[in-house]
């Protein structure tokens, strides 16, 4: 079963995962970090960042605690602070390593150049 944003599961899927949730503290607490990061990435708020890992470090949670340490602070909150990102060239700059891989030894600058601008 694919996961679900909680406004869109149906009136008995509610009360299960609220009767799960009030029957288990620690699925509860997993529930409520999840949301909070998925909330702090979509929203770009990676200054938020370190009161998460803080929230997270306080909770008896084997798997989060991982994920806390693993984390690399100044790359994740970096990553979804700026509100502009490189995703529009990505496409065009991984075609033009795609070429120069194709033509790698067997011809030199113009000719790469040449697929470049040629390409379709």
């Amino acid at each position: 079963m694919d996961p679900q944003p909680p406004e869109t599961l149906t009136e008995p899927e509610q009360l299960q995962l609220k009767t799960v949730r009030t029957h288990c503290p620690e699925i509860d607490a997993l529930t409520r970090h999840v949301r909070s990061f998925a909330a702090m990435l979509t929203q770009r708020q990676g200054e938020h960042l370190p009161a998460w890992l803080d929230a997270v470090r306080q909770d008896d949670l084997p798997s989060l605690h991982t994920l806390a340490t693993g984390i690399d602070l100044d790359a994740v909150t970096a990553g979804p602070t700026p509100p502009r990102n490189s995703g529009v060239v990505e496409g065009p700059v991984n075609r033009t390593k795609m070429l120069k891989r194709h033509v790698f030894g067997r011809a030199g600058f113009a000719l790469l150049r040449k697929r470049v601008l040629l390409a379709p």
